[in-house]
């Protein structure tokens, strides 16, 4: 495989003098070009992208702030994270203050605990089991091993959060800090009253905005500004940036959560990430980028409309966002077993637990599926059906071996007509 780009002199370089981790990167790129990805956290990050993590900026070592570095000779990447500070602010309006440093979305996270909370203090989040993330409190994070861990959850009965309840128990616990976001929630959150409602308590305002940060970005999801305290998100997923993090906040925690960052959880900065940042935020502020967050969420719903037509059960019954769970046991399968079938026809997702799932995690009772890396692909509302009817033909025809080749041969035959955007 040829693999020619602006930083095509590199790629010959490791197939010259690292065939076995050459073949490893296009074996990589061959997967995802002959698979349908539905991963809801995956995307495909934009050319420029990619182009700018590959660059001499990954030399130089910038720790500090522009204008305040504790090196010589960062006059220039001075100007590369000053662009990508400018145009996370322009891209989030009411947005006061932005650290573009955090290596991770999780590290984003801890470095806005370690700016206002300390050992011990108690935090409010979406519990695991019902769609949060681990760094809200797990007990198997440092979230959950720091602090003093609250958590609500969904109604049994709707399976959405109900702020009635989310009010009573803010009451009862008292947090320092509020959580809001998760990793699989498929319904609008109402940041204004969740603010609103933390405020009341003297709590601080957190919104993990990883997974709907596109979304936001392009309108099609309430912003969590003006009203949180502190907003974090990664910096791929919907944004089609680089694997990275961010940190807003509001202007009198600015020096706080900049102190978290440097010297509190990191040395020195990814100068050659920070420079993808700024080329995803750039890209992000264009009408082609909301078009395409509008045509995500409209292909969710497409896709959740399909899979309830072929009799799976979508957990609370639908989606407004760019992600479902779909709870496969009515299928006769566990989440395990339907992405293991899946990965066989050309489709990956990822097993997830349901809320109030009666199975392990690693088992789980549902699947977790997204659109935004089909529909940066160029997928429409006919190809969510397709993909909804083969999902379904995979697990009903599990035991059939000419069906599930067929199926493969389908899911390929998609992509064919898709090139993988991003690469040549």
């Amino acid at each position: 495989m040829s693999m020619t780009h602006a930083s095509g002199a590199a790629w010959a370089r490791i197939a010259d003098v690292d065939p076995e981790l050459w073949a490893a990167i296009t074996a990589e790129v061959d997967r995802q070009r002959w698979s349908i990805e539905l991963i809801a956290s995956e995307n495909f990050a934009f050319a420029p992208v990619l182009e700018a993590q590959g660059t001499a900026l990954t030399n130089k070592y910038a720790e500090g702030l522009p204008g305040r570095r504790y090196y010589g000779g960062c006059e220039f990447v001075d100007i590369v994270e000053r662009l990508a500070q400018e145009r996370a602010l322009a891209l989030f309006p009411g947005a006061e203050h932005v650290n573009v440093q955090p290596h991770s979305g999780a590290q984003a996270n801890l470095a806005a605990y370690f700016a206002v909370l300390d050992h011990g203090d108690r935090i409010l989040g979406l519990s695991l089991a019902h769609g949060g993330h681990l760094t809200h409190g797990s007990p198997v994070n440092f979230s959950g091993k720091w602090f003093e861990v609250h958590a609500y959850g969904v109604e049994q009965g709707t399976e959405r959060i109900d702020l009635d309840v989310f009010a009573r128990t803010a009451a009862e616990v008292r947090p320092k800090l509020v959580i809001a976001g998760a990793s699989a929630y498929p319904r609008i959150w109402d940041f204004e009253r969740m603010a609103a409602i933390a405020h009341d308590v003297g709590a601080l305002f957190l919104v993990d905005m990883a997974h709907i940060a596109g979304l936001v970005a392009a309108g099609v999801h309430p912003s969590p500004f003006p009203h949180a305290d502190i907003v974090t998100s990664t910096t791929h997923k919907t944004l089609r940036g680089p694997r990275g993090g961010v940190v807003f906040c509001k202007a009198d925690l600015a020096k706080a959560v900049d102190k978290a960052v440097f010297p509190g959880i990191q040395g020195g900065p990814l100068m050659h990430v920070i420079a993808a940042k700024a080329a995803a935020f750039g890209l992000a502020l264009t009408d082609d980028f909301r078009a395409d967050q509008r045509r995500t969420v409209e292909n969710a719903a497409v896709l959740a409309d399909a899979f309830t037509a072929r009799g799976a059960r979508l957990v609370s019954g639908g989606t407004d966002n760019h992600l479902m769970l779909v709870d496969v046991t009515p299928l006769g399968v566990t989440g395990r077993e339907a992405e293991t079938l899946l990965d066989a026809v050309g489709i990956t997702v990822n097993k997830n637990a349901i809320p109030f799932d009666p199975l392990p995690p690693n088992t789980a009772s549902g699947i977790r599926v997204g659109t935004p890396a089909t529909t940066t692909r160029g997928f429409g509302p006919d190809e969510m059906r397709e993909i909804a009817r083969i999902v379904v033909d995979a697990i009903e025809h599990r035991d059939d071996p000419t069906a599930a080749a067929a199926l493969r041969a389908e899911t390929r035959a998609m992509c064919a007509r898709f090139p993988l955007p991003g690469l040549p």
